[in-house]
């Protein structure tokens, strides 16, 4: 049977072993979480669980606990793949066979333009509406992804992680403070387990609340990417215990403040009457007067900063997470052995992939002319539909030959895994279905 000795890698040890003691290896290896954290604290927090809280109260309750226990196992595959065997999911993927990393790059591909539009849609408006300008949106996403852009060209992988650190931490302690004060005013009489009653709230909005809730499954594998960059970084593979309970803890705190702005869009809007707009100015700026009305009038420059930074990063990680994957996978596929990409720093794919993506946005943020809830909500809901297909994948290399045994996931593992797809997957064939119907109609 393996042990964390037999895969212990760069360095010929591990992070418990490398500095006396589990502590220093945890805080050594500390960040890759912040990163798949990064990702979620977006739209699905400060878009959607706001919505629903101003829509239902906390009647939603039961429909984001239940998006964030059937997908948790999805997502801790992710560093668990990466510490235990030193690859990526994506080369877990080519060892299941070419038709798995095939059907992975499809799905990512069907995805990225839509994700990275909606991202960028909302932070665009949100930065007008903070400044008061009037420039172009289009003019505006262009000029976000090329700022991601240079920060990305000049310090990579380390860039990223302290930029994240620093944004997670003051938007934490301020959304936390803001939840705090409104928690009083709160009408927890609202709060349901079950699913919403039919008429009560759209099944497309339902859908599009646990696309993203707390984030797609596709950053299950940027996870798996950014846990062997920060080897990397490090010198020293992370033991599959450290890098489980950096996930787990990023899992927590996001769990925490996905709650947190459902508390203040519950406490705040729901039953005054005001509803949340679709255009993405005025929503934007209904979002920062939650956090005014709530803490005072002195805080909303605090809050603008605050949520600027967060969608800031949020679209950091996410024009990083797709290039890196995409970059990834076709170089696997390309030179078809995985034992040739692993340790492999991002290439030219990583930056033509960055690149056309770009081009490919803000061609389709020229074009559009929904609201910003519309395009949220198409996201979200295609990012759903696709997530059982890469929860599949993912669970099939954490159970493959390539995994050691000591780290596969156990019998109660397994059949968590198989029930969030069944759930998942059921409650996507469904939409589809009542889609296909409308159509039809």
């Amino acid at each position: 049977m393996a042990t964390e000795r037999d895969v212990a890698p760069i360095g010929d040890k591990s992070v418990d072993a490398a500095g006396g003691g589990w502590a220093p290896g945890f805080w050594r290896s500390f960040g890759p979480g912040l990163l798949w954290a990064a990702t979620a604290i977006g739209v699905s927090h400060l878009v959607q669980a706001t919505r629903a809280g101003a829509t239902l109260g906390f009647g939603l309750t039961g429909v984001i606990l239940l998006a964030l226990i059937l997908k948790y196992p999805f997502f801790e595959y992710g560093p668990r793949y990466a510490a235990a065997t030193g690859m990526s999911l994506i080369e877990g993927y080519q060892r299941i066979g070419r038709w798995a990393l095939w059907l992975y790059l499809a799905v990512i591909l069907s995805i990225a333009v839509f994700t990275q539009g909606a991202i960028l849609l909302f932070s665009s408006h949100l930065f007008l509406a903070a400044f008061g300008l009037e420039w172009s949106v289009t003019a505006t996403t262009a000029g976000i992804y090329a700022i991601c852009g240079v920060i990305l060209i000049k310090g990579r992988f380390r860039a990223l992680e302290l930029t994240i650190k620093v944004m997670l931490a003051a938007l934490a302690l301020c959304t936390l403070f803001a939840a705090a004060l409104v928690l009083p005013r709160a009408d927890f009489s609202t709060i349901s387990l079950a699913w919403p009653a039919a008429g009560t709230v759209t099944f497309g909005f339902l859908l599009a609340l646990m696309g993203w809730m707390p984030s797609d499954i596709a950053a299950s594998v940027y996870s798996s990417l950014w846990t062997l960059a920060k080897d990397q970084e490090t010198g020293e593979r992370a033991s599959v215990r450290v890098a489980r309970t950096d996930f787990m803890v990023a899992y927590g705190a996001t769990t925490l403040l996905v709650f947190a702005f459902l508390i203040i869009g519950a406490a705040v809007m729901y039953g005054s009457g005001v509803e949340f707009s679709g255009e993405g100015a005025v929503f934007s700026m209904q979002l920062v007067d939650l956090y005014t009305a709530t803490i005072g009038a002195w805080v909303r420059p605090v809050v603008i900063v605050l949520a600027l930074v967060t969608m800031f990063s949020t679209a950091l990680t996410v024009l990083d997470g797709f290039p890196r994957v995409i970059d990834r996978a076709v170089t696997l596929l390309r030179v078809g052995d995985p034992r040739k990409t692993i340790g492999r720093e991002p290439g030219n794919p990583y930056w033509i992939s960055f690149t056309i993506l770009g081009l490919m946005v803000v061609s389709l943020l020229g074009f559009f002319r929904g609201g910003l809830t519309t395009m949220v909500d198409f996201a979200t809901g295609l990012a759903f539909v696709m997530g059982p297909i890469l929860g599949y994948l993912n669970l099939r290399a954490v159970t493959s030959e390539d995994m050691p045994e000591a780290f596969r996931p156990g019998p109660a593992m397994r059949a968590y895994s198989y029930v969030g797809l069944l759930l998942l997957g059921g409650i996507a064939v469904v939409f589809l279905v009542a889609q296909v119907t409308t159509i039809g109609g």
